[in-house]
């Protein structure tokens, strides 16, 4: 039988808090990293280099795991296409969470010397790994248990899930830094927020155990008795010609949507928090604060960008948000780096709002009705984790290397402005996607 299945409105319930619980988990795993990377780990992992190198080197241990995140997305994506959605989600939750907890019990490089960071750079691994295909899979299995009228708002859960665990990450390092002296944080403070993390993993793990299928995923012409047949299988049936369609259009769509919320984003949340406090010089409860502010701003931003983007469509909403962001990028990164405290805190809460979480709502619900039903998970996951590599990954690190180089903010303007002309361009070829049929077969591009 076609068609999408039915779900009552507890299993959407359940979906949307275990969509939601596993993407803050995923965010707060990577954002206590990132946040470590840019306050601690320089110090306790690469104690004999200039504080500038340090924080190169921190910010390359925090892309390293966007290139297992890659592998992860392939692996999982394929196998959320071919045996359906909730086993992947299953086993997404406990690579994360394990990981995340064993960076809590690291020795440093005071303690082994350089085996410190090869550690680190392998549990980084792990944890990317499994990270790979977390918010593709919550991203899929919302949108295809939304009902249509109200598929934006209910697939930006997901985005609310990523503002829940960066919040999270940031109230408890701003907690840290509030709390504890330099001494204290770098000898055990820092271990706290990854310990942590194990409460949330358990919790997790006991909510998906229980979550129904994606309805999508069951009605689709090609799932027989929960798995999905090959090409060979289908071979001489109805299905076999919408088997055989031509990728790849909607595929760099999708790449260039990411661009301009995945960079924007390893700026904002990451780099921005390291460059203030290294370079100049700024107390580093300053910047921790002030994302804190910004994630409670974004439990508004967020869900009212999903309901504009049902009311009004995908595109325009994607085309506002990134031009906002290019015309306001030079004169946010002038209030950040003002001298003052407040204009400071402002610039990041807007920057963050518009550039960040603003985009990450649409692309939550966009990406995943721009493919079909039967490659969605894994082109979502691709998309997203190359996007990753190439923008959230790569870019903390220029962003180092160039205002190393120049002296100046000017380069963490340019690049955001950058990033959010590649989304405008995307957004200006794509075809609005609100209100598609996501048992679709083919992609809408």
């Amino acid at each position: 039988m076609t068609g999408t299945v039915t779900r009552t409105t507890r299993d959407l319930a359940k979906a949307a808090t275990s969509g939601w619980l596993g993407t803050a988990m995923e965010f707060m795993d990577f954002q206590l990293y990132s946040l470590a990377a840019a306050i601690v780990f320089n110090q306790l992992f690469f104690p004999d280099v200039s504080p500038a190198i340090g924080l190169i080197a921190a910010m390359a241990t925090y892309g390293v795991g966007y290139v297992a995140r890659l592998a992860g997305a392939i692996y999982f994506g394929r196998m959320g296409d071919r045996i359906g959605r909730k086993r992947v989600l299953y086993l997404t939750i406990l690579l994360m969470g394990a990981s995340t907890t064993l960076i809590g019990v690291l020795p440093t490089y005071a303690q082994i010397g350089i085996l410190a960071p090869i550690l680190l750079v392998a549990l980084r691994l792990v944890q990317g790994f499994g990270a790979g295909a977390e918010i593709a899979g919550a991203t899929v299995m919302l949108a295809e248990y939304a009902p249509v009228p109200r598929r934006g708002l209910i697939a930006s859960l997901v985005s609310l899930g990523t503002n829940s665990g960066t919040l999270a990450a940031s109230a408890l390092w701003a907690f840290l830094l509030a709390a504890l002296s330099e001494e204290q944080l770098l000898e055990w403070g820092w271990r706290l927020p990854f310990l942590l993390s194990f409460v949330l993993m358990i919790f997790a793990v006991w909510l998906r155990r229980s979550l129904k299928e994606s309805p999508v995923f069951e009605g689709r012409a090609d799932v027989v008795d929960g798995r999905a047949l090959s090409r060979a299988e289908a071979e001489g049936s109805v299905l076999e010609a919408g088997l055989h369609q031509r990728k790849g259009k909607a595929f760099f769509l999708a790449l260039g949507l990411r661009f301009g919320q995945a960079g924007n984003s390893g700026l904002v949340q990451t780099f921005l928090v390291g460059y203030i406090a290294t370079t100049l010089l700024v107390d580093r409860s300053v910047p921790t604060d002030a994302i804190v502010y910004g994630s409670l701003l974004g439990f508004a931003t967020v869900p009212i960008v999903g309901l504009l983007g049902d009311r009004f469509g995908r595109r325009p909403m994607y085309i506002a948000l990134s031009v906002l962001t290019v015309v306001l990028a030079f004169p946010l990164l002038l209030l950040i780096t003002s001298g003052s405290t407040v204009a400071l805190v402002i610039g990041m809460i807007l920057a963050l709002n518009i550039g960040v979480l603003g985009l990450f709502s649409l692309e939550s619900v966009t990406m995943a009705e721009l493919f079909g039903a039967r490659t969605r998970f894994t082109q979502l996951a691709l998309a997203k984790e190359i996007g990753g590599i190439l923008a959230t990954a790569i870019g903390p690190v220029v962003a180092a290397t160039l205002t190393a180089v120049t002296g100046s903010w000017w380069p963490i303007a340019a690049m955001l402005v950058a990033y959010s002309l590649i989304t405008l361009v995307a957004t200006v070829l794509s075809p609005e996607t609100r209100g598609r049929d996501l048992v679709a077969l083919e992609d809408a591009a």
